[in-house]
């Protein structure tokens, strides 16, 4: 009797070259778009095993399509019968196509028969359609890209539209690169928007710039400075909590003080390290969880750049455009009033305490201020000034201080930040 044959699943061709790394940016928009995570969170896992070049390529092209994805979708859609639904491996595999072709410079032919191939078992020849039919049609974006609706709609109505239209002009184009110096400095080509700060152009190689290596600044975007600014310099101590990835650490440490850095994700501390070995700089680094952790005696002085959304941060992380709902907003918002009356504690009588989040959600903002001080009469807002802020950026009535898309437009424009200083009495 014949013993029965069995077959081996079929294995998948090895991909042919250039579709590694859209089968990476791939993996990395469904990551983003439909469990949430963040980009660069997410791109370990999905660029594992290729080379540099790729591994860059792969969120080259995963970034451009998340900045460009609702007029990418609305491509897609003038050329179907029937939408195709927002999780379907085919838009996926167009939006990824598309971009490359429209946006990235990338040749049609090289751009679709990359990406073919991630279809294969599935609708090939509407993808090949889908994309020839646009590309005939001479398909263009728009100059400015256009917001997810829920964005849109909740940051109308929160700033207004001058404030949607300016979020729109940010994200159309790369940020500038800022760098925050230890003593007053500048490189080549560079202006400055506050004392210890420099701004190039996007795209600049950072090792190669003078000062990189004897440790003289590092990169940090102008608003992002901010909360350390209104601390000021002084010799006593300082807690830094959420430190990671440092920057304001290391302006605390250049500023004169005895700084504590603390935050509860070590691979994130790892940089710190490295920026502070670099510069010449030190503080004490502490990995901990701040619900849980406390510091053996209150200082003279706390910052608190507590966990946020991130929206603030959209023109260089356009995933948060996409994966931040107002669930997480008010899950980030509770967090933030944990910390920020476990921070309180931590405050010796007479020292400051800085509150800040890179979020343009006022829930993670401005909402704070009365529940907290109506908790905390021990304290109350410190107004910041003109001369401790960028030209340009002035304090709101109430002291505090809010960045918004637009500010500082002509010059390069600013992340989205809110910060609050208050003193203990």
């Amino acid at each position: 009797m014949a013993r029965p044959t069995t077959r081996r699943p079929a294995e998948r061709e090895p991909d042919a070259p250039g579709v590694p790394a859209r089968r990476a940016a791939l993996k990395l928009l469904d990551a983003v778009l439909r469990r949430g995570l963040a980009l660069e969170q997410a791109l370990d896992s999905a660029a594992q095993g290729l080379a540099p070049n790729d591994r860059g390529l792969a969120h080259a092209i995963a970034a451009e399509a998340l900045r460009r994805l609702p007029d990418l979708d609305a491509l897609i859609d003038s050329a179907t019968r029937q939408r195709l639904p927002d999780d379907a491996k085919a838009r996926f595999a167009l939006r990824i196509a598309l971009v490359q072709a429209i946006a990235l410079g990338t040749p049609g032919h090289a751009a679709i028969s990359t990406v073919l191939p991630l279809v294969d078992g599935g609708p090939r020849k509407l993808v090949h359609g889908v994309f020839g039919t646009l590309m005939r049609g001479n398909a263009t974006l728009p100059d400015l890209p256009m917001l997810p609706d829920p964005v849109a709609l909740r940051w109308q109505a929160q700033w207004g539209d001058a404030v949607v239209q300016a979020a729109c002009e940010a994200i159309a184009s790369p940020p500038p690169l800022d760098l925050s110096f230890k003593t007053e400095g500048s490189v080549p080509g560079a202006t400055s928007l506050a004392p210890r700060h420099a701004r190039l152009e996007p795209g600049t190689s950072v090792p190669e710039l003078p000062g990189f290596a004897e440790g003289e600044w590092w990169v940090q975007d102008l608003a992002a400075s901010i909360p350390a600014r209104l601390i000021g310099a002084g010799t006593g101590t300082v807690l830094d909590l959420c430190a990671a990835p440092g920057g304001k650490t290391l302006q605390l440490a250049a500023a004169g003080w005895q700084v504590t850095a603390v935050d509860v994700a070590e691979n994130r501390l790892a940089r710190l390290r490295e920026n502070l070995e670099r510069t010449g700089l030190s503080a004490q680094i502490v990995t901990a969880d701040l619900l849980t952790w406390s510091p053996a005696a209150p200082a003279d002085a706390v910052l608190l750049d507590a966990p946020c959304s991130a929206t603030g941060i959209f023109r260089r992380h356009p995933d948060v455009l996409h994966r931040v709902r107002p669930s997480l907003i008010a899950e980030m918002a509770e967090l933030q009033a944990k910390l920020l009356d476990r921070a309180a504690a931590w405050v010796k009588p007479g020292g400051t305490l800085v509150f800040a989040t890179c979020s343009l959600e006022p829930k993670e903002g401005e909402a704070h201020l009365a529940p907290f001080l109506a908790a905390h009469p021990e304290f109350a807002l410190v107004a910041a000034t003109a001369d401790e802020l960028p030209a340009g950026i002035a304090p709101r009535e109430d002291g505090s201080v809010r960045v918004l898309p637009g500010m500082l437009a002509d010059q390069g424009g600013l992340d989205g930040f809110f910060i609050a200083r208050f003193r203990r009495r």
